[in-house]
């Protein structure tokens, strides 16, 4: 019987391993060619002698305003500050450059045509919004959305929202913003086609950053993370219930797509939920599907919704 037993914990620890690994690939041959710009340095430590180099080193940065406009952003009291608490924390940019290349492998071993961008740092006054923009040749990174959870200038925010202020979630923000632009547009109407279209973002990421962890990748405290993996059939059993998979109520997307404190169920427990359930749950169906499916990454870019959960297979059971 203990032998029984300890074959069994053997065989528990070694496919939990292989589950962990499961998206794990060898990039360490790819080759990729992205230039980092700590344009937040060069204009917050120019001066007005000095602010014609840094505009013509960034001149896409510069809308065609007097230089007076920059200079008195430079000298601004509370920018300055700013741009200290930035230095603090990110005066070595190494490790995050080394993230940064390792997703830009990971897109690459993916994608051949994807070209590694040049990477811009900067300062947007945390513009929660504009964490970090790209557009196929550029990426310009936030660096003042990223001080920390439980940084001073983040007080007035809700919890939900600078829980990922961090210097870990960086990564996750950059790779989100490739597959925005990778995704093609969704004009699907139905709710199960939106939560599957979410649920394809969510598995590149698994794709792209097979170190992250999936709290990580979706942006849940812990406590919710877990409710969402235990309460995943009661979920789904409430969707089905509802006959909300094929509604094309535009009030669901708030409900459970929407970046949110928690999902509206309109139940007692409903603020123990984390928001944006619906992109979980279409997380799950995509990760069914590509299980069951002999289905390229790419051609599932191009499936519609539908179709990846007629043949998905999926069917969540109680934790």
């Amino acid at each position: 019987m203990r032998k029984i037993i300890c074959l069994f914990i053997v065989g528990f620890i070694i496919l939990s391993c292989k589950k962990e690994e499961k998206f794990k690939v060898d990039v360490s041959k790819i080759t990729v060619d992205s230039k980092l710009y700590r344009f937040d340095i060069d204009f917050y430590t120019a001066t007005e002698k000095t602010l014609s180099k840094v505009k013509e080193k960034y001149p896409l940065l510069f809308p065609h305003n007097n230089d007076s406009v920059w200079v008195n952003k430079i000298q601004n009291k509370d920018e300055q500050e700013l741009f200290a608490e930035v230095q603090k924390k990110y005066a070595d940019f190494t490790s995050q450059v080394q993230r940064l290349k390792s997703l830009f492998q990971h897109v690459t071993y993916y994608n051949k045509k994807f070209v590694a961008p040049v990477v811009i740092t900067m300062l947007t006054n945390i513009d929660y919004d504009n964490r970090v923009v790209y557009n196929g040749d550029f990426m310009l990174i936030s660096l003042d959305c990223y001080l920390g959870a439980s940084h001073e200038f983040y007080n007035d925010y809700p919890q939900y929202v600078k829980q990922n202020n961090t210097e870990d979630h960086i990564i996750v923000d950059a790779a989100n913003a490739i597959v925005n632009v990778q995704l093609p547009p969704n004009t699907e109407r139905s709710f199960i086609n939106k939560m599957i279209y979410e649920g394809k973002k969510l598995y590149l990421l698994d794709r792209y950053l097979p170190n992250i962890s999936d709290k990580e990748k979706i942006g849940y405290a812990s406590e919710k993370f877990d409710w969402a993996v235990n309460s995943e059939e009661d979920i789904w059993k409430y969707f089905i219930e509802r006959d909300l998979l094929y509604s094309t109520d535009s009030k669901l997307n708030k409900r459970f797509l929407d970046i949110a404190p928690f999902s509206k169920f309109y139940l007692g427990e409903d603020n123990l939920s984390p928001g944006r359930i619906g992109a979980w749950v279409g997380w799950q169906i995509v990760r069914s599907y590509m299980q069951n499916n002999d289905v390229s990454l790419q051609e599932l870019l191009s499936k519609r919704g539908d179709e990846i959960f007629k043949k998905s297979k999926y069917k969540p059971k109680r934790k």
